[in-house]
């Protein structure tokens, strides 16, 4: 049985509908991903599971129990919220020990899974320490040590990485995994960071406008995205307009304007549909020995960009149309420069034009 089961949940707040049908499931001790841009329903589907906001229709279940008319704190979830809403009066044993003290634990229990909970996550010794003497880390870790503490069914993580240093958002996204599989814990995680979402989750559900666009495994979600929103909304991509020739299989052949291309796609792209090719710039090679059978395209290089580790070379193939290409920074193309670019035929994945 999956451990957090939502079954068309739906939330309006008065003509506008924030979440619209929304099914899914999180399975025991899975990390699920809630991904999409502001305003996409992902933080109201939380607050629904959390408690703190009632369903216009649908149902939550966790584990065998339907929780869609429960109080927040009858649900047993543990929330980390973005801003980390952490007592500023109270040390950080204390505000670690709010919720068992909510829940009547014993004196003596509390203070020995404080400490525990504290040593976990690498405070040990601060337990006295108000939170604004800590670190941004130091008080994400806080946040996570008191939702943990209460030994949670699931875990609710909103966006809890926002505010912290490019730097240590990196290194926290791995310590959180880390954390999360140590404990086992089922955990729904709110982000708009893409990067984020397929690093840390075992799947990502990408909404948008309230509507669940798809829910795969982070590989599928990157490499095979449903619809052009998903691909254009998941890392960086080239979308190059065509039409469907001919198909065989998930195998195809599409004109576009810069030339025919052979690709993959959605099962769903018949021949003489519109369609959209989702290229990655990390899949176009720029120059060189193309591999045999690869799509080659021809173009002008119309800007080149030193990204340190990796060079942005931008190619028109066509009238209007801009292939970007990322490869080793030691590309040497320049700004005027004809050029050839290739990609094998599954680098190149077909979507319809309007979806």
């Amino acid at each position: 049985m999956a451990e957090i089961g939502l079954r068309g949940l739906t939330k309006r707040f008065g003509e506008v509908t924030a979440v619209s049908g929304l099914t899914l499931e999180a399975a025991s001790g899975e990390l699920v991903a809630l991904l999409g841009p502001s305003g996409c329903g992902k933080t109201t589907t939380l607050r629904m599971v959390a408690g703190f906001e009632t369903p216009t229709a649908g149902r939550i279940t966790l584990g065998d129990r339907d929780v869609t008319g429960e109080a927040p704190e009858h649900r047993n979830c543990g929330m980390v919220f973005q801003h980390y809403a952490l007592f500023p009066h109270l040390t950080v044993a204390q505000n670690v020990a709010f919720g068992l003290q909510m829940r009547r634990v014993p004196r003596a229990d509390s203070e020995r899974r404080v400490a525990a909970i504290l040593d976990k996550v690498g405070l040990g010794g601060l337990g006295r320490r108000l939170p604004r003497e800590l670190s941004g880390g130091q008080q994400q870790r806080t946040a996570l040590a008191r939702a943990l503490v209460i030994n949670p069914s699931v875990l609710l993580l909103d966006e809890p990485l926002a505010n912290l240093d490019a730097k240590l958002r990196e290194e926290m996204r791995f310590y959180i995994r880390s954390l999360q599989r140590e404990f086992g814990i089922t955990t729904l995680y709110v982000t708009h960071d893409q990067a984020e979402a397929l690093v840390l989750a075992d799947r990502v559900a990408v909404l948008m406008d309230g509507v669940l666009r798809q829910f795969d495994a982070p590989e599928e979600i990157y490499h095979r995205p449903r619809s052009a929103a998903v691909a254009a909304f998941i890392g960086l991509t080239n979308l190059l307009p065509g039409t469907v020739v001919s198909r065989a299989g998930e195998a195809m052949v599409v004109d576009t304007p810069a030339g025919r291309v052979r690709g993959r796609g959605v099962p769903d792209l018949a021949p003489g549909a519109r369609a959209m090719l989702s290229i990655r710039p990390e899949h176009i090679d720029l120059g060189g020995e193309a591999a045999d059978g690869a799509n080659r395209l021809r173009g002008v290089v119309v800007e080149r960009t030193f990204l340190g580790a990796i060079t942005d070379v931008r190619v028109q193939v066509g009238d209007g149309l801009v292939l970007r290409v990322q490869g080793r920074a030691t590309a040497p193309q320049r700004g005027g420069e004809r050029v050839t670019v290739s990609f094998p035929d599954d680098a190149a994945w077909a979507v319809p034009a309007d979806a």
